[in-house]
């Protein structure tokens, strides 16, 4: 287990009901099933819409539900499974199968007013499944690896990120290797520039001109501190500390 270091300035910030920290908390004993519940708040934040669905896989295939339930119960799958039944049948989730006999076309919903609505208009066919499931936007979440994800690093080192920042980084983590991309946010933090037009100017630099002198996986003496912020100031004008009149 490592040290938490706190929570970061500017943190991204996910509400949860009342009844999540009162009842809900003093009544949930089993461990899969405060965490699955925890965390299916934060999978529906990273969505848009008035309906906010989430796939069933999101939850088996999520990293942190699968590392913190790791060495619980006998796999974590069976773990999270185990979460999301006792979450329905408390009433915290709702859960929609698209297909009765077909386990991976379900979804879960938490169970708010606008999502018992919405399941009832599903269920009378009064509304589209296939619309309304579409609609919901799913922003990138982290997969079942080790390797640095994007949103998490920028999270952890810079701050909040907005839906058109997602997209930009959804791009970039597509283009570049998890390692570029933690080794830049490193530089940023060493060199207090916490941007990210910093850090593409760094991944864009990398790119263009080579990571180093052929050799992979080592940070070059080129790639220095000058360089970086000199290509940072070419596309916004200014540092972040500087007055735009100075």
């Amino acid at each position: 287990m490592t040290d938490f270091a706190g929570f970061p300035q500017n943190v991204r910030v996910t509400s949860v009901p009342d009844p999540v920290l009162g009842v809900l908390l003093q009544e949930i004993t089993d461990l899969s099933e405060l965490k699955v519940t925890l965390r299916g708040f934060w999978l529906t934040k990273q969505k848009k819409g008035t309906v906010r669905p989430i796939h069933i896989n999101e939850f088996l295939n999520d990293k942190v539900l699968v590392q913190g339930l790791n060495n619980y119960g006998d796999s974590t799958e069976e773990s999270i499974r185990k979460g999301l039944f006792l979450a329905t049948n408390r009433n915290t989730f709702l859960e929609y199968k698209e297909e009765a006999k077909n386990p991976s076309k379900v979804y879960y919903l938490i169970n708010t007013p606008a999502h018992r609505k919405a399941l009832i208009a599903i269920n009378s066919n009064e509304m589209d499944v296939d619309k309304v499931f579409v609609e919901s936007v799913e922003y990138p979440h982290p997969k079942v690896s080790e390797d640095y994800n994007i949103f998490s690093l920028y999270e952890n080192n810079i701050g909040t990120i907005s839906p058109m920042l997602a997209e930009q980084l959804r791009d970039a983590e597509n283009i570049y290797s998890s390692q570029w991309l933690k080794e830049a946010f490193d530089i940023a933090v060493k060199h207090n520039v916490r941007n990210w037009a910093y850090i593409s100017a760094i991944l864009k630099r990398w790119s263009n001109e080579g990571r180093d002198s052929g050799k992979s996986g080592r940070y070059s003496e080129k790639d220095n501190r000058t360089s970086h912020i000199e290509e940072y100031r070419q596309i916004r004008g200014h540092f972040p500390w500087e007055s735009r009149n100075s």
